[in-house]
């Protein structure tokens, strides 16, 4: 079986904004881990962001947004983040080229790694993240960790 690319967080990583740990546990993802198929990665810190770090939403869009440069990443204090944004998806492209890898786990409402849901005005809306939205445009599969069941019959 190929290397999946997960969400850093998803896989137990401390790399939140807010520092704190996904409380996530997947049997699957344990046999995955255990053979050595996941590849972890954090766009946000990738691409420069500390940990913690102001909580960030898209404005304007959705990640597809971003990448058009017709909406942008903005942090609690207002500091337009787009960019390190960008950085990271390049970054996890990159990690998906050198691994020949084909699909991605990516935390759900992230603004980076969102796959169907993002935050707007601290509400849940439908969208996509920036990361997200820069794999799908290079050809990965990407599924969210409410999607496992999904990912299990695909390529279990």
């Amino acid at each position: 079986m190929k290397k999946i690319l997960i969400s850093a967080c998803l896989a137990g990583d401390r790399v939140r904004y807010d520092d704190k740990r996904v409380p996530f546990k997947d049997d699957l993802l344990q046999k995955w881990t255990m053979k050595g198929l996941l590849v972890k990665v954090c766009p946000e810190v990738s691409g420069g962001l500390k940990i913690p770090r102001p909580m960030a939403q898209i404005v304007n869009g959705n990640g597809l947004d971003v990448l058009k440069g017709t909406a942008k990443v903005i942090d609690i204090n207002g500091l337009d983040v787009t960019p390190l944004f960008i950085k990271g998806a390049e970054y996890a492209l990159s990690l998906a080229k050198k691994y020949d890898i084909q699909i991605a786990i990516l935390k759900e409402k992230s603004p980076s790694c969102g796959v169907h849901h993002i935050y707007e005005d601290l509400n849940v809306v439908p969208g996509s993240g920036v990361t997200t939205a820069f794999l799908k445009q290079n050809g990965i599969k990407i599924f969210s960790e409410n999607e496992l069941n999904q990912v299990r019959q695909e390529y279990g």
